[in-house]
């Protein structure tokens, strides 16, 4: 999609969040007299006054927010869908004569750099963000973009054949596309966003595009130890480089360093600038982030594990000190048995929890040590706020040990998001910390 095609084009920007508002701006850019529709679930009144303000100074805008957002969709030619608004949602309003597509779409198609897309389950921030600084130690003109929270357009406009764009990628920026970056990570598939999609299946094909477009000019850089990525990479035409997942005594807040590795290898960045970005690189927080110690209890943030394989890997990353887990969450249908098996064999011995999967963990659990009577279950409690589940850790966490937030569930049913989840367990663990027992 070219800004030719777009000229003459009715377009309609469909979710009007950061993405939203960053393709607003760029189409004003190269369209200051064209009327733009603007469509958001969100009623006018609830937006930001910056957001307000942005949109009622302009004159060549028009406006549908509210339940009925979706019901405008039909006027125009072309939609750019936002990431948040699921697909199945907004396909029975899109008839075959209308161009249903997306930021991260365009920006393919405009880009003039090479661009380096990463995707996961799990640790794409981290991965993207340690790539990143290699690739600035390597001397590359470098850009952090995409879902790690730098809306795209942004850094479109002075991009030249010398920027590398290093693109976090998420499933819903990943399904609308129809071209795959020329050097795309993908890092491992697990049960996620299912509320969202309806279907293991579904989930993977999405996912599946990073790699699904490629030529044999490209190259896709990929974890053989995971089955399903394993599968993707089998389709694929690019030139492949697998490697191995493996957590890192040296690093365990990295999901994997042999994916960035490889791609400073691939741009023939040397070793010793690789190594040095790596040493260099600061965990991003609420990513088994330190919190520090207090009243000889040792706390770690990992809020952003929000399915159980990125607990149980932050467990084992800790290892045997790790006494107390705080986990649970919001219900996005994925299972908790696995989860329930990998915390019966481990070192926890408490377990602090949140409705809803922390009582459906409890009840695996539960079912698993019945079948096997040898099984001793640790102790548990159910708590509704963070302030409760951190009283509850320095109440029952041995002196000397780790007491751990890694939820392996969303937080939405309880806490703004993740971060908001992160930030609330720091500020009790330091409140409380500071109080005499």
């Amino acid at each position: 999609m070219t800004l030719e095609f777009l000229t003459n084009k009715r377009i309609l920007i469909l979710g009007f969040g950061r993405e939203g508002q960053d393709s607003f701006l760029f189409l004003r850019r190269h369209f200051p007299e064209k009327t733009i529709g603007i469509a958001d679930q969100t009623e006018f009144q609830n937006l930001s006054e910056a957001t307000r303000k942005l949109l009622e100074k302009d004159k060549h805008v028009v406006l549908y927010f509210g339940d009925d957002y979706l019901s405008s969709i039909y006027l125009y030619e072309v939609v750019i869908k936002s990431p948040g608004i699921p697909l199945h949602e907004v396909q029975p309003f899109v008839s075959k004569t209308q161009q249903l597509t997306s930021q991260t779409n365009i920006f393919f198609d405009l880009c003039p750099g090479r661009i380096i897309g990463v995707t996961g389950t799990k640790g794409k921030s981290t991965t993207s963000s340690l790539l990143y600084e290699v690739l600035k130690q390597g001397g590359f003109q470098a850009h952090l973009v995409g879902n790690i929270g730098v809306p795209v357009f942004q850094a479109l406009e002075k991009a030249t054949k010398k920027d590398v764009f290093i693109y976090e990628l998420s499933s819903y920026q990943l399904e609308l596309l129809r071209k795959s970056p020329h050097i795309a990570i993908l890092l491992n598939l697990y049960e996620e966003h299912l509320d969202h999609y309806g279907s293991m299946k579904s989930y993977v094909e999405a996912k599946s595009h990073i790699a699904k477009f490629q030529t044999d000019k490209d190259y896709l850089v990929y974890n053989r130890s995971n089955q399903l990525v394993r599968a993707i990479a089998k389709k694929s035409k690019a030139k492949k480089i697998a490697y191995e997942y493996a957590i890192r005594a040296d690093a365990p807040f990295i999901a994997a360093l042999e994916p960035v590795i490889e791609v400073g290898k691939l741009l023939k960045i040397s070793q010793a600038k690789i190594q040095k970005a790596i040493r260099q690189f600061k965990p991003l927080p609420h990513r088994l982030e330190f919190v520090g110690t207090y009243r000889e209890i040792k706390f770690y943030n990992d809020s952003l594990a929000t399915i159980p394989e990125a607990a149980m890997a932050a467990i084992s990353s800790l290892g045997s000190n790790v006494h107390t887990l705080i986990a649970g969450g919001f219900d996005r249908g994925v299972s908790m048995k696995k989860f329930a098996e990998y915390l019966l064999a481990s070192p926890v011995r408490v377990l602090i929890l949140f409705p809803i999967t922390g009582i459906s963990l409890w009840d695996e659990m539960q079912k698993l040590a019945d079948r096997q009577t040898s099984t001793q279950l640790p102790e548990h409690v159910i708590v509704q706020t963070m302030d409760q589940a951190v009283q509850e850790s320095y109440a029952r966490t041995l002196s000397g040990n780790i007491c751990l937030l890694s939820p392996a569930a969303s937080s939405f049913n309880l806490f703004r998001d993740y971060q908001d989840r992160g930030e609330q367990f720091k500020k009790f663990v330091k409140f409380y910390g500071k109080k005499k027992s």
